[in-house]
């Protein structure tokens, strides 16, 4: 992983900028409408907040609750430890059922786990159903948003992949675009052997799982195949079914600016009778992967909170202009720069913390109010305690900051190093500062010097 330079790379594409911007501020405009029309909406926050710190602190008690009603209801639970784990549970599944096809609804977990490339090695197709993530799988690519997987895209590349990959005739019509599209993806639906979903929310007191979504491929992918597999990390369960309301009218708001999304799936476990909607079987994979870790401390903790609407992506001056690639990660923007280095460890994602101007942004719009900066300057400090940096670079870091908390330290020093620099016009060694921006020059005179003079008795006047 290299943020610096996929970072760079991300910032000479024009186009790639141009599409985000104009992404990201519609997110940003819609957002501010929605939550205009809500009352209390930083009391909604602070209860959703709330719920999410009574869960985290007692999640063994509600996970083990939650599973014991799903499996009253029907369900099949499996827990998974890790990516692997989870892949081996979801591809048995699949192979004793004889599955080729399976279809998937926008899941981020099954992203984080690599589901696709493990079911395709044992040879079962995995097609996605969200047109966003169908645009990314048919271009190759991961996803580059959390709510907006093909948000680095314009119409047009949209259109030259389809003409490409599906046969149809060049155009950038929205509708027709979409239209090509559920034309290919229906008769993968009425194919499939085997559906696999993400979960929202998973309510521990009645064993239900919540599934939202804007465009029906979730609610045919949970109840067209005979078996369901719904993926949810350990983070996504909440204490009571009345719990829902309040996540309800922060989500949606938060994430696209609606009210409400078009599709609310409340799944509790299979059907009853066989003229019934829904799947003759459904998994429930609980997967860990690193999550219990972050349990330890309360810095951490929070990030556990996230409900993963992507508002804080939306807001981030450095993922407006980079988008989510470069991050190299299925988490981009201030979460991902947070949850990435916790599940993968520092030693793969140590840049991460630092792709951040910590203007707190991010902390403003979170619906849970995680104070993302704060985990990034936690991650920072675990950086730097574990050589985050190495070498001749690290090394002058080091003997810079150290040098400058020495002069800091001592006023006679710095009056007499700065009216040296001053004499002598010297300029900092600040290349990269320098590079995109002008340094300021320095004043004919200091600020104290200015105030011997007779500035004191000015500003007393």
């Amino acid at each position: 992983m290299s943020f610096d330079r996929d970072a760079r790379t991300a910032l000479a594409d024009g186009q790639l900028r141009g599409a985000l911007r104009h992404a990201t501020t519609l997110f940003g405009e819609r957002r501010r409408a929605a939550i205009a029309d809500v009352p209390d909406w930083e009391g909604a926050r602070d209860r959703a907040r709330a719920i999410k710190d009574e869960t985290l602190l007692h999640l063994d008690r509600y996970l083990e609750q939650f599973a014991a009603n799903a499996e009253r209801a029907g369900a099949q639970v499996h827990w998974a430890r890790d990516a692997a784990q989870a892949c081996d549970i979801i591809a048995g599944i699949a192979a004793r059922r004889g599955a080729r096809t399976v279809v998937k609804s926008k899941s981020m977990a099954s992203e984080e786990i690599h589901l696709n490339a493990a079911l395709a090695a044992r040879g079962i197709a995995p097609v996605e159903t969200d047109l966003g993530e169908y645009i990314v799988q048919l271009a190759g690519e991961k996803p580059s948003h959390i709510v907006v997987p093909a948000i680095h895209k314009t119409k047009g590349q949209i259109a030259a992949l389809f003409a490409e990959k599906l046969g149809m005739e060049p155009s950038d019509d929205v509708a027709k675009l979409a239209a090509a599209a559920r034309q290919a993806l229906r008769r993968r639906f009425a194919d499939a052997d085997l559906g696999v979903s993400g979960v929202n929310f998973a309510v521990a007191e009645t064993g239900t799982i919540l599934i939202l979504e804007n465009e029906g491929n979730a609610r045919l992918t949970t109840s067209l195949p005979r078996t369901h597999v719904a993926l949810m990390g350990i983070e996504k369960v909440i204490p009571r079914f009345a719990d829902l309301e309040v996540f309800l009218r922060l989500l949606p708001r938060s994430g696209t600016g609606q009210a409400l999304t078009a599709y609310q799936s409340l799944l509790t476990g299979t059907k009853r009778h066989a003229a019934d909607e829904g799947p003759e079987e459904l998994h429930i994979v609980v997967l860990d992967n690193g999550r219990s870790r972050m349990l330890a401390s309360p810095v951490t903790r929070q990030t556990l909170a996230c409900i993963r609407c992507g508002a804080c992506l939306n807001a981030c001056p450095v993922y407006r202009q980079i988008g989510g690639h470069a991050y190299g990660s299925v988490y981009p923007g201030p979460i991902g720069a947070v949850l990435t280095p916790q599940l993968l460890g520092m030693g793969e994602s140590a840049e991460l913390p630092y792709a951040s101007s910590l203007c707190g942004a991010c902390r403003d719009v979170c619906p849970v109010k995680i104070d993302i900066p704060a985990v990034l300057l936690h991650l920072r400090a675990q950086a730097v305690a574990r050589g985050g940096t190495t070498g001749t670079r690290a090394l002058l870091e080091r003997l810079a900051f150290a040098s400058y908390a020495a002069v800091m330290a001592r006023p006679r020093l710095f009056g007499w190093l700065m009216a040296c620099a001053r004499r002598l016009h010297i300029v900092p060694p600040l290349g990269a500062w320098t590079k995109w921006r002008d340094l300021r020059p320095l004043a004919p005179r200091s600020f104290r010097d200015e105030w011997r003079a007779g500035l004191r008795h000015e500003g007393g006047r």
